[in-house]
Parts: C-alpha cells; sequence; structure tokens
C-alpha cells in the first residue's frame, strides 16, 4: 500500500465518520424524547441544548410545532430549518383520528 493509498483510506474513514450522524439521523417526538434522543438525532443539538429543550418542555408545556423550538435559549431558525424533517409535535396521549364515515346511499 502506497502512502498516496493510505491517506485516502484515512481521508474516506474520516468523511464517513462525519457524514453518518447526519446521514442517519431520523425522526424525533420534541414533546416525548428525552434529552440523549434529541441530541443524537437533532443536527446542531448536542447535550447541553437537548436538556435545555426538556427543561423549556418541563417549564412550559408541550411545543405546538417545530418554530416553537426558537423560544429555547440556543435554538435559532437555523437548527429549526436544519431538523424541520425530523422535527415531530405528535402527542402522544392524544387520541388518534377517527376513521371517516362513509357517506350515506
Amino acid at each position: 500500500m502506497t502512502l498516496f493509498d493510505r491517506y485516502r483510506s484515512l481521508l474516506a474513514a474520516t468523511t464517513l465518520c462525519l457524514v453518518a450522524p447526519v446521514a442517519f439521523a431520523g425522526p424525533v417526538n420534541i414533546n416525548t424524547a428525552d434529552a440523549q434522543t434529541l441530541a443524537a438525532e437533532l443536527e446542531g443539538v448536542g447535550i447541553t441544548k437537548a436538556r435545555a429543550i426538556v427543561a423549556y418542555r418541563n417549564a412550559n408545556g408541550r411545543f405546538r410545532d417545530a418554530q416553537a423550538l426558537t423560544a429555547v435559549t440556543g435554538i435559532g431558525e437555523r437548527t429549526v430549518s436544519l431538523n424541520a424533517k425530523n422535527i415531530r409535535v405528535e402527542d402522544a396521549k392524544a387520541k388518534p383520528a377517527a376513521p371517516a364515515k362513509k357517506p350515506a346511499k
């Protein structure tokens, strides 16, 4: 293996380590997730910001939408926009919608 091949392998491994956390971020319910889950699933949110989200939620109640996260110190518009596709706000205790009724004939 040449020196160039070693550098190329190192670069590939480094790139994978940097991209993997972003690529595997998944949907997270900000009204039910714990701080560890929030930190793992939301890009740009570490454990400190995740704890701030949980503390804010505990003090002020559930978030109505993703945009409401901007009320948390340290969470701005950019963080919300980066994670918009993965932020969920469903209430775990809410009843599911009733099935649609068929029209009468």
